[in-house]
Parts: C-alpha cells; structure tokens; sequence
C-alpha cells in the first residue's frame, strides 16, 4: 500500500489485456507489445477476458475489439466496466461502425482506434490512456493530502484550555510509542481530533489515517468493511477487496463507536491486536498488518464488560492508555475561539462574511448546556453563516436557556395551536397541510430531542424511537439534523 502523501512510484511495465477473436492480432500484439515495453495477457473473446478478470487479472488497459462471436465487443466493454470501472478500455473497431464507437464512448470506453491500424496509432493511444490514469493519481494523491490539511487547520483550535491543553501533552508522551489508545466522552466533544492528532504526532504521520465508524454499519456489511473479503464469499463478492486493516497497514486505524461493536468482530479484531493477522470474510489465509489501533467510544466499557456485552480481554487490550475528553459544559473558556474559528471557517467556505456575533448571543452560548458539544456549536455557528441571521439560533439558545431546570410549559389551548400554524403559512392552505406541518414539526423535535438523550447513538435512539435504523438515519437527513 503506497502511504498517503509519499511520491507517486509507477510500476516499469504496465499489462495490456488485448481481446480479440483474430488470431493473427493476438499474435501480432504478443510480440509488439512486449518490445514496447508492456506485458502482455491474451484473451480470444469476450467470456474468456471475464474469466482472467474475475479470476484476480488486473491489467492497466484493455485492447477490446468490438466485432466478436458470442459476447461481443460492447457487452463486454459493460462487463468488464461494472467489474473494473477504473480500467481504461480502447476499443478496436472497423471503419463504418461510427454508431458502435459511440455506444462504446457512452459505456466508458477511453479511446478508439480504427483497424487496420499502425503500431504507431495504438502506442500513442496507450499513452495516452496511461497518462490520464497517472493524472487522475496524482490528483487523488492531492485532493487526500488537501483533506489532511484541512483536517489539521480545523483541529489547531480545539487546544485554548487547560483541559484539552492536558490532553495534548498526554497525547505527546505516548504518540510514538505505538500503543493503544481508548478515546471516551461525550458525542461531539471532538474524540476524532484526539485520534487525528496522535497520528499527526506519531512516526506514523506519513502514512494512512482510516477511520471506521462501528454504529454506521451492520454487522455483517461492518465486518466485510473492515477485514474484506474474497471473491465468493457472498451474493455479489465478483472479486477480492481489501479491507479497512489492509488499507491502513502502516499507518493508524481509528475505530469510532467501538462499544457498539458486535461479540464476534469483538474476537477478529482482539487477534488483530495481539497477532497483527486475520482472515477475510471468506477467506482461509491470515493477512498479516501493522496498524495502530485508536478506538472511541461515547458508553461506559467498564460497566459493559461487567454485563458481559464488551469483552473484557479486548477492553484491557484497547485501554493501554485512556484518555477522557471533558464535555463542553466544563471547558466553556473554549466557547469563544471556538465560535470565532467556526465563523472564520464558514464564512471562507461559503462566501458569506460574519465579522462577529453579538454580545448578547455570546453570552446565551457560555450560558447554553451544549447537549451536543462542540458538534452543535458548529453546526449553529453555520447555520449563522449560511442565513446572515443570529436570530433562528438565539430563539432556540435562549428558549432552552430559559427552560433548563424547570418543568416544560403546559402547552397551548387547541385555539391558540390552530392560530400560531396558520399564522406561520403565508397564504391560503387547508387544515389538512397545516395538521401536515404540526406532525413534522413535532416529528423533528421528539428526534432532536431523542438524539441528543442518547448522545447521538443511531442505535439506541432508534431502539428507543421503534423504527428501523435504516429508517432513523432517513428521518434525520429530512428533517435536517444530520452531525
């Protein structure tokens, strides 16, 4: 696996697959393209190229000829693309078949080369494929190294108190010392900058940082995610893929939610932790990596072990060391930079300029009890940006300022119900759209109010709410509650 950041390293010889059922071309480019500097594979139609490719064959190009007997050019060309999407494929066609070229060019062919054609046309072309695929590299290699960029600009902030000042000189001690790190405290108070930041810290820095987050998946689709699996191993496994492990060996694995974390990945993931090997899912051969585990958790792992749901062997094994992040709550000092650090930030990304937040919401926000942590405080200082408004975000700050402690108010007689939906709806509109609009309403706040009970655990909250989790996570994408 090649770490982020590092040079872009291309192999010497590149693989050429040509399918073709002539075989004085098979023959033809056999001998060429290895002079050319290429290895070759051979296939003489289109179900036998799908039988190198689904049996592990991985070339950097396809050669594909569009007239063949039995699956012909472009059925093939739809194959191979559901199969390998990234493979550049250049079709060989003969003149007069201008419509099939561009059925080929709609399914993602690269390029095209007219037969008969001159070793000088098809060098050109595979260069010419073989360059953009080196750009769309390099680019990925750049927009990866931006992200972390971005990442570590965003995380400079969270230090301004005394607390987190702590933390980071913990974080120092034992960066480099490649042990395992429990991350716990509450949703939103900024566990994944915690990890990120012993990464950036540690000999590891240059290679990968792979977070996997344990409550968004699964069971099964989790484990697949991250140990893989082989070709086979279920309904639509058409080949190999490497897992999260894979992907971060050498670097520093990040598994958010570990508390919701099924029994049985509990035991795959304790042999990676103390053999540094597994299978994949389907597979009878251990991987062996070397990866750095940093886990998080917003449950309490100690009173899960006593109940017998967290395994207590795989507890001791990830709380080498354990570091707690205080609640927003008990750091409010912070409340400030934050605020001036989000405004700054959103305003650059959306082009809306917000000098300030006035006296008068500052002082809501260092008053507020943050439910939601530093999360929430971003998400509303963006909402500021966005609208050029203080005024939505002071209603909801103040309004719970001014109900913490006490008993909700009794709510309002069915007259004065009626009265305040229809005056929030311009125009004419039946009683029907106005029921419609009062159970969405109350529909989103029995959600907010549900997600930050249970401190933004999908699971539990939709445990709590008897809906599906499928159903829970499509809910809060309507209803616009999403982290």
């Amino acid at each position: 696996m090649r770490r982020a950041g590092a040079p872009r390293t291309v192999p010497q010889r590149k693989t050429i697959l040509v399918v073709d059922d002539a075989e004085v071309i098979r023959t033809y480019l056999k001998s060429l393209l290895p002079m050319k500097g290429y290895d070759v594979l051979l296939a003489e139609d289109g179900l036998k190229a799908m039988e190198l490719l689904n049996g592990g064959a991985r070339p950097d190009v396809v050669v594909l000829d569009v007239m063949m007997p039995g699956i012909d050019g472009i059925e093939t060309l739809r194959k191979i693309k559901q199969l390998l999407p990234e493979v550049p494929v250049i079709m060989l066609s003969v003149v007069g078949k201008a419509g099939t070229v561009v059925d080929a060019m709609n399914l993602g062919a690269a390029d095209y080369i007219n037969k008969p054609f001159e070793e000088e046309e098809l060098e050109i072309a595979l260069k010419k494929v073989l360059e953009i695929e080196n750009l769309k590299g390099d680019r990925d290699d750049l927009r990866e190294r931006l992200r972390e960029v971005e990442a570590r600009e965003r995380t400079g902030f969270l230090w301004a108190s005394d607390k987190m000042s702590r933390i980071k000189e913990i974080l120092e001690q034992v960066s480099d010392a490649d042990v395992t790190i429990l991350i716990h405290g509450e949703s939103g108070v900024g566990k994944e900058v915690v990890a990120r930041t012993t990464h950036d810290l540690s000999n590891r820095r240059d290679a990968r940082f792979v977070k996997v987050n344990c409550a968004a998946l699964p069971e099964e689709l989790l484990e697949s995610e991250l140990f893989g699996y082989e070709r086979g191993a279920f309904t639509g496994a058409s080949s190999r893929k490497a897992g999260k492990f894979e992907v971060a060996s050498g670097g520093t694995m990040f598994l958010d939610e570990i508390g919701e974390m099924s029994p049985k990945l509990q035991a795959k993931l304790l042999q990676v932790l103390q053999d540094g090997e597994f299978s994949r899912l389907g597979g009878d051969t251990d991987v062996r990596v070397d990866v750095r585990v940093l886990a998080a958790t917003n449950r309490n792992l100690e009173d899960m072990v006593r109940k017998g749901s967290f395994r207590e062997d795989l507890y001791y094994r990830l709380n080498v060391v354990n570091v707690w992040i205080p609640p927003l709550r008990e750091r409010r000092e912070e409340i400030p930079v934050l605020v001036d650090h989000f405004r700054e930030l959103y305003s650059a990304k959306y082009g809306r300029e917000l000098r300030s937040i006035s006296d008068r919401l500052m002082r809501g926000f260092l008053e507020y009890s943050w439910p939601g942590n530093v999360r929430e405080l971003e998400n509303m200082v963006k909402r500021i940006v966005v609208l050029q408004s203080e005024d939505a975000i002071a209603e909801e700050i103040f309004g719970a300022t001014a109900t913490a402690g006490r008993a909700p108010a009794s709510a309002p007689a069915p007259a004065e119900a009626e009265s305040e939906a229809a005056g929030s709806l311009a125009g004419p509109i039946s009683l029907r759209d106005i029921g419609r609009k009062a159970a969405r309403d109350a529909e989103r706040e029995a959600l907010k109010r549900v997600l930050y009970q249970t401190n933004w655990n999908r699971k539990k909250a939709a445990r709590i709410l008897e809906v599906s989790y499928k159903t829970l996570l499509q809910k809060i994408k309507e209803c616009g509650l999403g982290e």
